[in-house]
């Protein structure tokens, strides 16, 4: 065995890094996607750049957004929301995929140009052939100028079969969860809290400036089309301003807005905080609250 190769496999060994195509199973929690039910994606998101990269299939429950050399595409809610559940099941493209940016997030930068909201999922592509990392972000009241990324490694291939990635944002907290783990918790606070209604995005564009280290690898469409799939979609909050409730799928077991702020949805269980422990601990590489480099005075609340 080479020296080369003998180094890789001696630091797979000691770390299980994922990107040596070691993956782990995740900690029990509760489903909370279980509780809330499907939306018919035509009927609540409008196309909004690269129509001819979106394809929607099976009456409006699943979808295909691709990014080739000519465009990415993207779609936005209906209806803008003051807190809720947001979910989408992803399949997210194969190979080599670095500077590609899937993205299932909530914004306003449309309304509040100066003093925006925003809560992030991008999943990246990667420099090696599996990887895919899932960043976080958020923004309130216009702190644009203070990103709050934290990025962890997933736990399995997000190329193989379609996750779950879930936005919970209520008046007490937000948090991400990756197949119903939580990996991140923000509570509510008067520094620093999103607090006005924002529109669902769900996108895949071309991040080569800044996506996969920094710029360093761009995008190669010499492997494009990329081609991220979405099913499953779930939307259940309280729509600014109201409007008439739109038919949601076959599930019933819940349909109200009032559900997230139930008592699965507004707290976090001993099972789902010792999850979420896991997911720092194990998979988290880069948070913003440890970056002394980036910030000689921290964000408050990382204290």
């Amino acid at each position: 065995m080479e020296l080369p190769l003998l180094s890789f496999f001696l630091l797979c060994m000691f770390f299980a890094a994922p990107s040596c195509g070691t993956y782990y199973t995740p900690p029990s929690v509760p489903r909370l996607t279980d509780l809330v039910p499907n939306v018919s994606i035509d009927q609540y998101f409008a196309k909004i750049f690269g129509a001819a990269n979106i394809q929607l299939m099976s009456n409006g429950s699943s979808l295909n957004l691709t990014l080739n050399k000519h465009s990415g595409a993207g779609l936005v809610s209906r209806s803008k929301y003051h807190y809720g559940f947001f979910s989408a099941s992803i399949k997210l493209p194969s190979g080599f995929t670095s500077g590609v940016v899937v993205a299932f997030y909530l914004s306003n930068a449309d309304v509040y140009t100066h003093s925006h909201d925003e809560i992030d999922i991008e999943l990246l592509g990667h420099d090696n052939r599996k990887d895919w990392v899932i960043q976080t972000n958020m923004y309130a009241n216009g702190s644009v100028k203070t990103g709050r990324e934290e990025k962890f490694y997933l736990w399995f291939d997000p190329s193989v079969k379609y996750h779950d990635y879930t936005i919970i944002w209520n008046k007490y907290h937000t948090v991400f969860l990756v197949d119903n783990v939580p990996i991140r918790e923000l509570r509510n606070s008067e520094a620093f809290y999103p607090s006005k209604p924002m529109s669902v995005f769900v996108t895949i564009w071309d991040g080569s400036e800044w996506a996969t280290h920094g710029g360093k690898y761009p995008v190669d469409y010499r492997y494009a089309p990329y081609v991220a799939s979405f099913e499953e979609m779930e939307i259940n909050g309280s729509v600014s301003p109201p409007i008439a409730t739109v038919p949601s799928s076959s599930k019933t077991n819940v349909s109200s807005p009032d559900t997230v702020e139930g008592p699965e949805f507004v707290k976090l269980s001993q099972q789902q905080i010792d999850a979420m422990d896991w997911a720092r601990r194990k998979l988290m590489f880069y948070s913003y609250c440890k970056d002394t480099s980036r910030y000689k005075v921290l964000p408050p609340e990382c204290k």
